[in-house]
């Protein structure tokens, strides 16, 4: 074949993995359609439509349904993608934290699970756990069709590692490429943490639409930022966009591993918030015997039950979350940041802190326009999103999981 005719024959494939994703992502966001139905909301004719349908019920992807009233008042058969008969898993990697779920396509959590805490020098023995859990869950469910995990960044996604991960270092030496996408019998899909977060709610969410401009602002064991913009991810050139968590509020600050002063993450992400605790010694006592998360939960409950220290220190990390909240508004203008994650527990406290700083220090203008609230979604956000980067996976590419060609 020479070279013209190959590249029409890339080109005429391409057309059609589109034109098959754009018809499960109408099903998937829209329910039982009409073949008519599918082709004026895409513009395709009505025989593309039958013929692209007939390849994809073949394949078991989607099904018709019976009949239903189509347009014109005509008789029409139904086609519909049951989200309930495919499952994914969602892994997430947060420093000392590792969670497994599986997941069905609308994010409905089936089962989760979370492996012993993390140390810097037990990261090989999580590794291999992470690898006999996922296979002995493949080996289980037989409606599993990928793996998707969420990692801290900056993530360079190119060469599968990641950057920096503030006092865990352990985890640069992770080739998370090299390490998982062949390791299993499913697809693996690898992406940021705060970008998974933020797929997690565009497609699980009911109140953040699909064509909003959106923020998950990730403030766990350290903090992140993913931004979905006119409907895309926002990545930068190596994957090292959105690091919110790096970006100095005191040139003289705190020293963060990433080589920078006064970064954002040391002074209200979960790992800071402990060290805090520690150092105080009466908010939380022998909170050095817990882990970031544990520290955390014992801070919030004491917060919720009135203590005046408990409340001033979780408007203290509310602020740091606010000045994040400013450096978002002027930096990408979202429709609505979504904050999630372990500090999101400190709940209304923090919330209220938030907006306050928002309102004092940012343009009038985008405060009224932007929403800012507290992820709602069932399962964490990070882990979830791990499912969805699987999810939107199937839903864009399905020749990589069923012969539809």
């Amino acid at each position: 074949m020479n070279i013209t005719a190959n590249t029409h024959a890339n080109t005429v494939a391409a057309m059609s993995e589109t034109n098959r994703s754009n018809i499960l992502q109408h099903l998937y966001h829209h329910g039982v359609s009409s073949r008519a139905q599918i082709a004026k909301a895409l513009e395709l004719t009505p025989a593309a439509i039958t013929k692209i349908t007939a390849r994809l019920i073949e394949a078991g992807v989607i099904e018709e349904t019976g009949d239903m009233e189509g347009m014109k008042n005509r008789r029409s058969i139904g086609l519909n993608l049951d989200v309930h008969r495919f499952h994914v898993i969602g892994v997430k990697f947060a420093r000392s934290l590792v969670q497994i779920g599986v997941f069905d396509l609308a994010g409905a959590p089936l089962s989760l699970e979370t492996l012993p805490t993390v140390h810097d020098d037990t990261i090989a023995e999580t590794i291999a756990d992470i690898h006999r859990r996922v296979e002995r869950l493949i080996a289980a469910d037989a409606r599993i069709v990928a793996v998707g995990m969420a990692v801290p960044g900056p993530y360079l996604r190119k060469v599968g590692r990641i950057a920096v991960v503030s006092g865990m270092q352990g985890w640069r030496k992770v080739n998370f490429i090299e390490e998982f996408q062949r390791a299993f019998a499913v697809p693996v899909f690898i992406e940021h943490d705060a970008r998974a977060g933020v797929l997690a709610h565009s497609l699980f969410d009911p109140d953040c639409p699909l064509e909003d401009d959106l923020a998950y602002y990730l403030i766990g064991e350290g903090v992140g930022l993913g931004v979905i913009e006119h409907g895309q991810l926002v990545n930068g050139a190596i994957g090292a966009a959105t690091e919110i968590g790096h970006i100095s509020i005191d040139v003289n600050g705190r020293p963060c591993d990433c080589g920078n002063r006064g970064c954002l993450e040391r002074y209200c992400s979960a790992s800071a918030i402990h060290a805090m605790l520690v150092e105080d010694g009466e908010i939380v006592r022998g909170a050095a015997e817990l882990t970031h998360a544990e520290a955390c939960a014992r801070l919030f409950a004491a917060c919720d039950a009135g203590d005046g220290r408990a409340v001033a220190m979780v408007r203290e990390i509310g602020r740091y979350v606010g000045y994040g909240c400013v450096t978002i508004f002027n930096a990408y203008n979202p429709k609505r940041i979504i904050i999630g994650d372990i500090v999101a527990g400190g709940g209304r406290v923090l919330l209220d802190e938030v907006r306050r700083v928002a309102a004092e220090r940012a343009i009038p203008e985008i405060v009224s326009s932007t929403a800012i609230s507290l992820s709602g979604l069932d399962a964490d956000a990070t882990v979830a999103g791990a499912a969805a980067v699987a999810v939107t996976q199937f839903l864009e590419r399905p020749s990589l999981f069923f012969d539809v060609t």
